[in-house]
């Protein structure tokens, strides 16, 4: 079973930068993962997602050109670099594992409850306006 640890979340104020990090340990059959988040009193929000070991990236509409994903494959780590940040994205971040239909799904808000095979405790960022 894979485990999933994310990192780096923290305080920042408007208009600044995070890189937050997940450590993947144990088997990943699913070939794609992701990052969402969930801000208090809301629901779950698909944020970026990659296929691993290839280039295709998926990002929601709130975060493109603001967020980018990346792995790397080397130390099985996944990255969400975050600029310009805005209070709206304060939220408990986690990285997830799911497959592609989902993750576009999540992302798009097609699917109100993707099936995720696994994610981690999260990671807590704060903007402040």
């Amino acid at each position: 079973q894979v485990q999933l640890r994310e990192s780096g979340g923290g305080s920042v104020q408007a208009g600044g930068s995070l890189r937050l990090s997940c450590a993947a340990s144990g088997y990943i059959y699913n070939s794609y993962m992701g990052w969402f988040r969930q801000a208090p009193g809301k629901e779950r929000e698909g944020v970026a997602a990659l296929v691993l070991g290839g280039s295709s990236t998926y990002y929601a509409d709130s975060v493109k050109g603001r967020f980018t994903i990346s792995q790397d494959n080397a130390k099985n780590t996944l990255y969400l670099q975050m600029n310009s940040l805005q209070p709206e994205d304060t939220a408990m971040y986690y990285c997830a594992a799911a497959s592609e239909r989902e993750w576009i799904g999540f992302i798009t808000r097609i699917l109100d409850k993707p099936v995720l095979h696994a994610w981690g405790q999260g990671t807590l960022v704060t903007v402040s306006s």
